[in-house]
């Protein structure tokens, strides 16, 4: 009788194998390709060509305008340090500005930045009197202590930002920013201003 009844669950586990599966595969047709995808390369399943700068020979200035100037260094200024900046990376001003390689933009504009400096301020130790101290330390009672101070404060600097433009595509190609110091007199800006736009170029041509 036992036996009958374990192999009655058996039983109906077989007959429902048997049964007919009330669920139908259905798979739609991949629709045909258009005609013109047999002479047509997907161009966006290859990864981009690595742009070459070496083709980049002479320049011109966006819009055929100079930089702006600022109260810190006028147009003809930036105009002049970014000129040079460029010569010295193999790039010339072009004769001829609708033929030019590279459209090239650039702005100087004045931020605030936050200094932290930490400092070690030296202290005796107190407690206990002591006559006088030798070598740094307190007769008889050890030395000094040291105590970190952090001062913040605010610095103006001039942001110098270079931009580069594919002169046929309109596409930006490239650019960088460097700062510098705000101080000095008409001949030390000139000088932090040269300096900021060589620091800005440096890495150009990208690697």
């Amino acid at each position: 009788m036992k036996r009958r009844l374990a192999l009655l669950p058996l039983c109906l586990g077989l007959a429902a194998c048997q049964s007919p599966n009330p669920y139908t595969a259905v798979s739609a047709a991949i629709p045909p390709a258009p005609p013109q995808a047999a002479n047509t390369i997907d161009m966006s399943a290859y990864p981009a060509a690595p742009r070459d700068f070496g083709r980049y020979r002479n320049w011109t200035w966006l819009n055929g305008q100079l930089p702006p100037g600022s109260q810190w260094a006028d147009s003809a200024q930036v105009a002049e340090a970014v000129s040079n900046g460029l010569d010295q990376r193999g790039l010339r001003p072009s004769q001829n500005p609708q033929s030019a390689d590279l459209r090239v933009a650039a702005d100087t504009r004045m931020e605030t930045r936050l200094r932290q400096v930490r400092e070690d301020y030296y202290d005796p130790y107190y407690g206990g009197a002591g006559v006088g101290y030798y070598n740094g330390y307190r007769n008889g009672y050890g030395g000094y202590a040291s105590v970190p101070v952090v001062r913040t404060y605010q610095e103006q600097v001039v942001v110098v930002r270079i931009s580069l433009f594919d002169a046929r595509s309109g596409q930006p190609v490239w650019s960088a920013s460097a700062e510098t110091g705000s101080g000095g007199d008409q001949s030390d800006r000139a000088t932090a201003l040269r300096q900021a736009v060589q620091h800005a170029l440096t890495a150009y041509p990208p690697s």
